[in-house]
């Protein structure tokens, strides 16, 4: 029997019944929270890091994976081909475990269960003292990444940075919000800093990383499609930008003598609006701003804000920074202020390896009646860990549909059904996969 008749025999009710278990699993992982009753917030190195690994691994065993938490503390789970070869080549399924502050439960978490379904759909189970195997050219290993949001060191990226090989020194000294520096929270959470190096896979390690994700934005459902191909993942740089100004007496200081660094950084983010809407696939947000000395009897001496820049290219992206960067110079120069700006994230457009995209789309049609046109294809506008992993291997990716394009918010939302779609073409497009490689 070949791999397509065995995904042919598979019931509807147990892809559906595959979906509401991952619809519970999220439910399940959302109780582990640094902020009970409230939206979930679960960062890097953390009890809840920890806890959410240990269930993610007590269910890799369930399906018959090999487990382990590698260096940069990321839970992997490990199912060999049918030849049983230890050294074989895995193909990558995966996403990630933390969470932005406030968060929903499906943003990255659904990718990692939906994995250990395409394994459970696809295992050949143990018997006869023979282990679970899959029937497969290749292995298949389940990636749960650590940090991809970067919530708490500000650096995002930095367990699938470790997986590809790109862990910097300088990382050790990031610091969170209570001074705890990186290295420090690798030590208290049992991870031995000497050791960053073991978590990297060698490129011939891999076949490719393929991840689900909901879509973090509105247009499957606009479209009224449930899934998609993913084309590419945004370019994207951060940028910390101070603005200084003078910080004098609210009542005695008439406005024409006041250097107001607050109403210079207003009129930078309204211009960071402005400058990308013009724009075709950019989009810039200002998503912090503090002034000091921040009393509310004092002209703000003193602003900082933070610019979140993204675009389908490079080049495009790169434009729209230095257009915003001549709009900082003639706003500040026009109120007597001075700025600066330090870059703390830059990353490059990744784009999908033409046959990731023609398995994940082959595996999308195989869930689609008859006669249906080929399913949509988007450029993702938000981050993955793709973007580390594709210094070292082929990435492909598939969207669900997420209603409203509410993402990175408590009222985040997939539907069993979606999911179901999303679990079915995944395995499918795994399939085509090991039909390749035949």
């Amino acid at each position: 029997m070949n791999e397509h008749q065995r995904l042919a025999d598979v019931s509807p009710d147990r892809i559906f019944a595959a979906a509401r278990r991952v619809v519970a699993r999220c439910d399940e992982l959302a109780r582990a929270t640094a902020t009970p009753g409230a939206g979930i917030e679960r960062v890097y190195l953390s009890p809840e890091h920890a806890r959410v690994n240990r269930l993610v691994a007590e269910w890799m065993r369930e399906i018959g994976m090999a487990t382990h938490q590698d260096a940069a503390g990321n839970q992997v789970g490990r199912i060999l081909p049918f030849y049983g070869d230890p050294e074989a080549p895995a193909l990558l399924l995966g996403s990630h475990l933390d969470t932005v502050p406030n968060a929903g439960r499906f943003d990255g978490i659904a990718g990692v269960l939906m994995a250990l379904e395409v394994v459970r759909l696809l295992r050949a189970p143990a018997g006869s003292g023979r282990p679970a195997r899959v029937p497969l050219p290749f292995a298949l290993e389940v990636i749960a990444f650590s940090d991809e949001e970067g919530t708490r060191f500000g650096k995002a990226l930095l367990g699938s940075a470790a997986s590809a090989g790109g862990w910097h020194d300088e990382w050790w000294g990031l610091t969170d919000e209570s001074g705890v520096t990186l290295r420090e929270a690798f030590l208290d959470f049992g991870l031995d800093p000497g050791r960053i190096g073991e978590a990297a896979y060698r490129p011939d390690q891999l076949v490719g990383y393929l991840e689900a994700h909901i879509e973090q934005g509105p247009e499957l459902d606009a479209r009224g499609e449930s899934l998609a191909v993913v084309s590419s993942i945004a370019s994207a740089r951060r940028f910390q930008i101070t603005i200084e100004g003078e910080a004098r007496h609210a009542g005695g200081t008439p406005y024409e003598t006041r250097r107001d660094a607050l109403l210079g950084a207003s009129e930078a983010a309204l211009a960071v609006e402005r400058i990308c809407r013009a724009e075709h696939h950019i989009i810039g947000t200002v998503g912090q701003l503090e002034t000091f000395p921040g009393a509310v009897n004092v002209v703000p001496g003193e602003a900082r804000l933070s610019l979140d820049l993204r675009g389908e290219f490079d080049d495009s992206r790169d434009k729209v920074w230095d257009a915003i960067a001549r709009d900082l110079d003639a706003i500040m120069g026009r109120r007597g202020l001075r700025w600066r700006a330090r870059e703390i994230h830059s990353a490059p457009a990744v784009f999908c390896a033409p046959l990731l995209q023609d398995v994940v789309r082959a595996g999308i049609m195989a869930t689609l009646p008859a006669g249906v046109d080929a399913p949509a294809t988007l450029f993702s506008r938000a981050g993955h860990d793709g973007m580390s992993i594709a210094d070292i291997t082929d990435v492909g990716m598939l969207f669900m549909r997420n209603p409203g394009g509410i993402s990175h918010h408590p009222d985040e939302f997939v539907s069993v059904n979606d999911v179901a779609a999303g679990i079915w073409a995944f395995a499918e497009a795994v399939l085509h996969l090991a039909g390749e490689h035949h």
